[in-house]
């Protein structure tokens, strides 16, 4: 029996300041949750390793990109080598809706697929986190048709309405990321990373096999 293909994928978590991006990638690595996490300064990132078939692992690095960051000049630096990405906004604030076309224009203008995959933008999915605070009647919950013209309309690949607290649609809206950069694998074969960029992708591996750093 021949040995199951690892792919490593770097997967950006970004959004405005206390949207729930530590959140999501803690309830997603870790399946924990907490109300007190502190602001990400910079960036973070934690490692989760997927049996997604009996043929396929796939190992994501999740960065989690501290909100006060959106813009500055380290991003370019993060994002690089990134295949995928999460923008996160608060179904509470409509602040952080009007951020996420920002967020996704950043990224587009900064990262893009390898060139072996043709180039062009990163899949990216949109997640509007804190459901369980408009069941709690805070803010409320959003117009799919408002929310499927506002993907089409910036390139979005899908939307969630998600909740950290309540473990909703965290997994649905990590396995459809995942499944829709596997897909462009299978068409195009392996990225060929630079070698700085493997090395790279590599280490942080190695070092924070334990998940969040």
């Amino acid at each position: 029996m021949s040995e199951p293909r690892e792919y490593l994928y770097k997967i950006l978590v970004v959004g405005d300041l206390g949207t729930g991006k530590t959140s999501i990638i803690r309830r997603y690595v870790h399946n924990i949750f907490s109300s007190n996490y502190k602001s990400t300064i910079g960036v973070d990132f934690a490692l989760k390793v997927i049996q997604w078939s009996p043929e396929i692992i796939v190992r994501l690095q999740l960065w989690d990109i501290a909100g006060q960051e959106r813009f500055g000049n380290m991003t370019r630096v993060y994002y690089k080598a990134a295949l995928g990405a999460f923008v996160v906004c608060d179904l509470t604030r409509q602040s952080t809706f009007e951020g996420v076309t920002k967020w996704k224009d950043d990224i587009d203008a900064k990262v893009s697929l390898p060139e072996a995959w043709g180039g062009g933008r990163i899949p990216v999915v949109l997640l509007a986190n804190k459901s369980d605070l408009v069941n709690d009647g805070h803010g409320q919950h959003v117009n799919p048709a408002e929310m499927d013209e506002l993907c089409e309309k910036h390139g979005f690949i899908k939307w969630f309405e998600t909740s950290a607290k309540d473990n909703t649609n965290i997994d649905e809206a990590a396995k459809f990321l995942i499944k829709s950069i596997l897909d462009i694998e299978e068409q195009h074969g392996s990225p060929d990373l630079e070698e700085d960029e493997r090395i790279q992708l590599e280490e942080s591996n190695a070092n924070n096999s334990g998940g969040c750093c």
